[in-house]
């Protein structure tokens, strides 16, 4: 359980736990979360120490991958010793233009107007009024981490994997109703900690009693309003 003030975000909080978890020799192999934590940076980050994030990355957002077609980022060729890119019709986008985005290291890459003006499948790849090709990558390492995650979750295995996710939602749902986590009782950020940290254990223990008395699971509660719409649809 780590509590945190209302401003920071859930990525910062979630690299300071995968770092002190690292730290004492407990990094889990593989880290569970939704997709609201997953971009490049904090999955190659927690690589570092040890740690598989399996969480849904943000598809490829460009206008190709929207649509669906033509040639997306997947499609190009990547030469990161000589610095050039390769479209399908081999050519070369020879500007190689290392850059900061919003804070973070980026390269932009350029193809040359003459190359893309008389390209015969240009449709397929670029409607920029400039006539020619422009995308933007991250760093080699960050770049290659968030190819194999994108393809390893498009994978059954991947997505059969991930079903273990919904486990994490029961157990929050289940503090929410035994605890009353949501609601802070106290002021002050260390006596909020130590109620979480209570609240943590309490769950723990109504846990470790249901397995070890073997008694079933709840079945999930149906509102009035759901049985009202299941009777109207029958």
């Amino acid at each position: 359980m780590h509590t945190t003030d209302a401003t920071v975000s859930d990525v910062k909080a979630m690299a300071g736990i995968q770092r002190r978890l690292a730290g004492r020799d407990l990094a889990p192999g593989e880290h569970y979360l939704d997709s609201g934590y997953p971009s490049a940076d904090p999955v190659t980050a927690a690589t570092k120490n040890g740690i598989a994030m399996v969480t849904p990355l943000l598809a490829d957002h460009s206008p190709q991958a929207r649509a669906a077609a033509g040639f997306a980022k997947s499609a190009l060729r990547i030469d990161w010793a000589t610095r050039t890119v390769r479209c399908p019709e081999e050519h070369a986008g020879p500007g190689w233009h290392p850059v900061t985005q919003h804070g973070r290291d980026a390269i932009v890459i350029e193809f040359a107007k003459a190359d893309c003006g008389s390209c015969p499948v240009k449709d397929q790849c670029t409607n920029a009024a400039r006539g020619n090709r422009m995308l933007t990558l991250r760093p080699k390492e960050i770049h290659e981490a968030t190819a194999k995650a994108r393809t390893e979750q498009d994978t059954p295995a991947w997505r059969t994997k991930y079903t273990l996710r919904a486990g994490i939602e029961g157990t929050v749902n289940q503090a929410l109703d035994v605890t009353g986590l949501r609601r802070a009782r106290y002021r002050g950020l260390p006596k909020v900690r130590l109620q979480h940290a209570f609240s943590a254990a309490a769950v723990t223990v109504v846990q470790l009693d249901a397995h070890w008395s073997d008694q079933p699971l709840r079945r999930v509660r149906t509102s009035r309003l759901e049985r009202l719409a299941y009777r109207l649809t029958a």
